[in-house]
């Protein structure tokens, strides 16, 4: 191994310890706390990064598989409202609210109407407005498109949810007799009420798995197999479509005896997108964040946060820490930005346009470990989209890897806003300190 591999290994390990201890002394200052929460959000964000869609629209591909779902109608004015209620010609009909969040009915996105009359009006009310949920954050969602269904009499509520559990890398098919109410709550409070089979995906989900799960939710004896055949249909639909997640919440059994998904969320994994063009036309882009769309364009991972100090990192792992860091030092990230091993000139500068579009963005932190890709390659790379953009914010640039004394040297001599920094310790102090 040469001397500068060595030096750069040693001074690795010297970064991983004192970030080590930094972590064990702010455990008993909370800030500990604040920073595994800022991951939980970071976690939560990034599973939304799978494709998600409109409850009518993940009945409409549920009804494909055989999977129950009550009738219902798309509406996007009050006429339309209107003119399904009378088609439905149910006594009651709800009218729901279609933007992607749970707990819509608590925020007032889910309501009854006894006649068309009263649909239309409640159509009036809801379209355009700001729902606001526990998942919207306080800027709300803006509410575009109703989904209109018959009345259903509602005798029990329960939940199913189907997820890949990373850790033994199955599906795991999930049922609470807690339905109609928040799984989170019922998973963090009272998890022994969430029943869970793990799934084979070499035999797929048995029937014997099914009727476990139904008899568990005390589903009456005369409907178990049809209980049998819901959930068996729900886990088809969620193989055959490349799910990542498929949720019925709440799963209904009827007065008259039916078992219906009243509810449905369905989100598809990017990664198998190729496998069904048509469902990219399933995308509502005023759904998501507008600088999160730009990003995936350049194949960028970019998820926005609060804070204001902008990250470009190359690396999943390395750019969590970089955030971590940040936290440590006193600042708060305005984003997690995975430009990947590449970092290529138009990646990064795509990145940076990304970056300041941002208002809260006062200073931004690039940190590069030159592995696949030079540090000087990055550099230059850096360099001239920063010239092009005219970036005016302060950055602070940490190189580790290959050619790195030829990386500093190109950014010192740049003469822009820039500075450079030895070790994660000392960027996250500088760039701090900089956006204060």
């Amino acid at each position: 191994m040469s001397r500068g591999r060595r030096t750069s290994a040693r001074a690795k390990r010297v970064e991983s310890f004192h970030l080590t201890n930094r972590v064990a002394a702010c455990r008993s200052s909370g800030l500990l706390a604040k920073l595994l929460a800022l991951f939980s959000k970071i976690k939560d964000r990034n599973r939304s990064q799978a494709m998600k869609i409109h409850e009518y629209q993940g009945k409409e591909l549920l009804k494909r598989f055989g999977v129950a779902v009550p009738r219902g109608l798309v509406a996007r004015s009050p006429e339309e409202a209107y003119h399904a209620a009378k088609e439905l010609g149910t006594e009651v009909v709800v009218v729901k609210a279609q933007i992607h969040a749970g707990g819509r009915g608590k925020g007032g996105g889910v309501k009854l109407a006894k006649s068309a009359d009263e649909a239309k009006e409640l159509a009036r009310q809801m379209l355009g407005m700001k729902l606001v949920t526990h998942q919207t954050g306080p800027e709300g969602k803006e509410v575009r498109v109703l989904l209109i269904e018959e009345g259903l009499p509602i005798l029990r509520e329960f939940y199913l949810g189907i997820v890949l559990d990373r850790a033994s890398g199955r599906p795991v098919f999930m049922a609470s007799a807690a339905g109609g109410m928040d799984i989170e709550e019922v998973a963090a409070k009272t998890p022994e009420q969430i029943l869970k089979e793990t799934i084979d995906p070499a035999v797929g989900f048995r029937a014997f798995q099914a009727r476990k799960l139904a008899f568990g939710l005390g589903i009456p004896a005369p409907l178990i197999g049809q209980a049998v055949k819901f959930m068996q249909a729900l886990y088809y639909a969620y193989e055959q479509m490349d799910a990542s997640l498929m949720e019925i919440n709440p799963f209904l059994l009827t007065k008259d005896d039916r078992l219906i998904a009243l509810d449905a969320k369905v989100n598809f994994d990017d990664n198998a997108l190729f496998r069904h063009k048509d469902f990219l036309d399933l995308r509502d882009l005023s759904e998501e964040d507008p600088l999160e769309i730009e990003a995936s364009k350049f194949d960028l991972n970019y998820i926005k946060l609060d804070g204001n100090i902008a990250c470009m990192v190359n690396g999943a792992g390395l750019a969590m820490a970089t955030m971590d860091i940040i936290k440590l030092a006193g600042g708060e990230p305005a984003n997690f930005l995975d430009v990947g091993g590449g970092a290529s000139q138009e990646r990064v500068e795509a990145a940076f346009r990304i970056l300041l579009a941002d208002p809260n963005v006062r200073a931004v932190l690039i940190n590069i470990f030159g592995g696949i890709v030079r540090c000087d390659m990055v550099a230059r790379g850096v360099v001239e989209a920063a010239r092009k953009l005219g970036v005016k914010v302060p950055v602070v640039v940490r190189l580790e890897g290959t050619n790195v004394e030829e990386g500093q040297r190109v950014i010192r001599e740049s003469g822009l806003n820039f500075t450079v920094a030895q070790g994660m310790k000392d960027a996250a102090e500088k760039v701090v300190a900089l956006a204060a």
